[in-house]
Order: C-alpha cells, then structure tokens, then sequence
C-alpha cells in the first residue's frame, strides 16, 4: 500500500513537472523565457518548446498588426487655422525584448507612449502645412511624412509603425459658418467669370452674324440696283419704240392719262382758263373733230409686222410731251 502511495506521487510529480517545462507556442504569438524577472530568450518559431520548471516563466507577445485609434485633438495648420484631427495607427512588435525592457508585459504601457509620439508628430507635420494641403491630394505625402516620425520614435520601444492615417478633419464649431461662405464667394467668382467668357463669345458671334447680314444686304441692294436699272432701260426702250410709232396717239394717250390722275377721285377742282391747253381734247370732241387713232404697225413685204428699232432714251426725252395737269 505504501508502495503504491509512493508510485502515484511520483506520477503526479513527473506530470506537474513535465507540464511546467513543456508549453507550446503559437503562430499568432511569439514568447520571451524570463528567469527571476530578467530576460533569458526570445522563441518566434511555433510549436513545442520546453524551459526549466518552477524557475523560469513563459511572457507572450501578440506577433499580429495592432491598432490604436487615438482621441481627436485640435491642431492649428500652417495657415494659423485651426482643424480637430481623429487619427489612428496600425503597429506591430517587432523586437519582443525591448518591448519588454521599455512598456512591460503588457500592450497598454506602450498604447500611452505612441499617444504622444502621434500627438507630437501629427502637430509638427500639420502645423507647416495650408488647410487646403490636407485636404487635396497631397495628403498622402503628409501622411507618409507623419509615419516616419512616428516610426522612427516608435523604433527605442521594440514596435514598428505600419501605418497612421487621419479618419477625420474637421473644422470647429465656430469657423465653419466662415469657410462656407469663403467657398461661395469663390463659387460665385468663378460663376462670374463663366458669365463673362460666354457673353463674350456670344457677342463674338453676334457680331460675326450682324457683318454677314450687312454684307449680304448690301449684296442684295446692289444686284436690286442693277436688276432695276435694267428694268427700267428696257421700259424707256419700249416707252420710246411706242412713242415713235405713233406720236399723236401716244400724246393723246398721255393726256387720257393725266385726266384720270385728276379726276379720279371726284373731289378735284381746277382753276384754268378756258383756252388752256389742258383741255384740248375736250375742244376737239364739241367742234365734231375726230380724236387721235392709234397707227397701224408698219408690215414688211411678207404681210408680217416689220421690226422697229428701239428710240434711245435721248430721243423719248426730245419728243413733244402733253401738258402737265395743273396743280389743284
């Protein structure tokens, strides 16, 4: 019986005692072997690895990305304005013995440390840059810039900064109302001058199409002129054939015309002489006289009206013309 005691507490020595030397290391985990609180190694591989029981103690690390999301905080730019920044950081351990040498065992004692390395990179970056920087496509470089502040600070703590990036950028309260009103100016600046490029090219073409219309005008004035100078050279030529034909019936007709011009209305009073060459027509009809005919045309020896050659305009303006009607 006592045999058996003595068996079994062995057993659960030899347990007790394997399980404090063996312990296993994962592959999102890397591990530092401390001895009586001082640093013995660092084990990055996975898998079963053993250490002295009861004397030295397993401390892991986690080897995956790490995030911290830092409070917003207000910086003024490099244009003296003012701008509330939210930014966060991704890192990873990447030297497990200095970590543990500067932040400890856990990750918050560094999570304190890279909140003022951010802060103090983040208003050294921003302060010499415009607000309009920030916000176009130069962030980026700004960004780029504050990561290797913070990297080349975070490095003395064992951890590597992968990235850092601002979530947020707003203006306060108080200087909001201020911008946008800047910004409508400028819209309605460059509206006006939008209107003014348009309305000058517009009264480009206006004036373009006001000097074709003139031009085409006076084209079509011109071609008038001509037409009507030559309508009206073909009229003197007929009114003179006319005239030659048959100058005492043209005469006669003439001063039919005139009678109607006077007379026509109804209303006309004239105040001649009775022997007044106006009314010689009148004359002739009382004293049993026959009135002008018109003349046969003249024909050729063939029966067929012969061709008569136009009075020039000289020879119409020589002809005897009728009296002209008296003003009424």
């Amino acid at each position: 019986m006592n045999r058996l005691t003595l068996l079994a507490g062995v057993a659960v020595v030899a347990v007790v005692a394997i399980a404090s030397t063996l312990f296993t290391v994962q592959q999102t985990e890397q591990v530092m072997i401390t001895q009586f609180g001082e640093p013995i190694r660092v084990i990055s591989k996975p898998g079963l690895h053993a250490k002295i029981p009861f004397i030295q103690t397993v401390v892991s690390f986690d080897r995956r990305l790490l995030d911290y999301d830092a409070p917003g905080e207000e910086v003024i730019l490099g244009d003296q304005r003012r701008l509330i920044v939210d930014s966060f950081t991704r890192f990873r351990i990447s030297d497990p013995l200095r970590f543990f040498q500067t932040s400890g065992a856990q990750e918050a004692g560094i999570r304190g440390r890279l909140s003022s390395i951010v802060s103090s990179s983040l208003r050294r970056v921003l302060g010499s840059q415009p607000l309009l920087g920030v916000l176009s496509s130069d962030r980026q470089k700004i960004m780029d810039e504050i990561k290797r502040q913070v990297n080349a600070e975070a490095t003395q703590f064992g951890i590597t900064v992968e990235d850092v990036r601002i979530r947020r950028a707003d203006l306060p309260e108080e200087n909001t109302q201020a911008v946008l009103n800047r910004m409508q100016s400028e819209r309605e600046r460059v509206a006006r001058e939008a209107r003014a490029e348009g309305a000058e090219v517009a009264a480009r073409v206006r004036a373009g199409a006001d000097r074709e219309r003139t031009v085409l005008l006076a084209e079509s004035q011109a071609q008038a002129d001509v037409l009507r100078g030559q309508g009206e050279q073909e009229a003197i030529g007929i009114f003179a054939d006319a005239f030659q034909r048959d100058p005492q019936f043209f005469q006669f007709w003439r001063t039919m015309q005139a009678y109607r011009e006077a007379f026509s209305d109804g209303e006309s009073r004239l105040v001649l002489t009775p022997d007044s060459e106006f009314f010689r027509y009148f004359r002739s009809s009382q004293s049993g006289m026959p009135l002008p005919t018109p003349a046969a045309p003249a024909t050729g020896t063939d029966g067929r009206p012969a061709s008569t050659v136009p009075a020039s305009p000289a020879a119409a303006a020589a002809a005897p013309q009728p009296a002209p009607a008296p003003a009424p």
